[in-house]
């Protein structure tokens, strides 16, 4: 570990003004030990392994002798220490320790007595989980389900809407208190984004809107979301292409 007298005058004036540091400007080090603040340490520490900081400026690391929060100054934030831990969103983390993964408030404290054997981050106040028979399904803050299905995978939620996977191994769409957006069943499918969804059956990939229905009639062998109205996609022949809102190829990469 690096200590403060090794640190030239640069990087000891860095330390000293953490306060007026942006978390924005914030970087984590090639090596993942540390985190840079304009291409200097932000504090003397060296760990393991250290993730980004997040709101209100608090970063997971991990150490030998296990993982925790610290804040700028590198520093922890509570008096414990779990197996594994990641960042928080909206003053909450995801834990890990010997009872199984849960989510910890800024004090490290508990916020629910459940522990499962998996749990992602809050996003837009849901959280996916899975417990130990294997079901997948989304929690609230307090800790209480957000709806009583059980999917064989759940994920993120982005603009109120979730992919899940029901038990057939076909994926839909759900709003955050597990209603049917489209009732429509993908062998792929992921997230919403500006409108349109990536999805998959037998034939292929494509997009579709919020009802469901595929924009066009082609299929691609793999398609990505759209950017400023246009996709990046790869034909069944193995072309790369750029494609339009109706589907139509208005340029070709190779």
């Amino acid at each position: 570990m690096k200590d403060e007298d090794s640190l030239s005058e640069k990087e000891k004036l860095q330390i000293k003004n953490i306060k007026n540091v942006s978390l924005k400007k914030i970087s984590v080090s090639f090596d993942e030990t540390h985190h840079l603040y304009q291409n200097s340490p932000l504090y003397p520490h060296r760990y393991l392994e250290v993730m980004s900081f997040h709101p209100p400026g608090v970063a997971a690391v991990l150490t030998s002798n296990g993982a925790y929060h610290i804040n700028l100054e590198g520093k922890k934030i509570y008096d414990k220490e779990f197996n594994r831990v990641f960042g928080y969103y909206d003053g909450m983390a995801t834990v890990v320790d010997s009872s199984g993964w849960y989510h910890i408030d800024l004090e490290g404290k508990a916020l629910y007595e459940e522990r499962y054997a998996w749990a992602g981050n809050f996003q837009e106040k849901r959280c996916p989980v899975r417990n130990e028979e294997g079901h997948y399904f989304h929690i609230k803050k307090n800790g209480t389900r957000a709806y009583e299905q059980n999917y064989k995978y759940a994920g993120d939620f982005r603009y109120r809407m979730a992919v899940v996977y029901k038990e057939n191994g076909y994926a839909t769409h759900i709003d955050k208190d597990g209603n049917l957006i489209h009732g429509k069943e993908f062998v792929e499918l992921n997230v919403y984004h500006k409108g349109f969804a990536m999805a998959a059956d037998e034939e292929g990939y494509f997009h579709i809107d919020k009802h469901g229905n595929s924009i066009y009639a082609h299929r691609f062998a793999a398609v990505e979301p759209f950017y400023n109205d246009f996709a990046f996609c790869q034909t069944k022949e193995g072309i790369r292409v750029i494609i339009n809102q109706k589907g139509e190829i208005v340029h070709k990469i190779r």
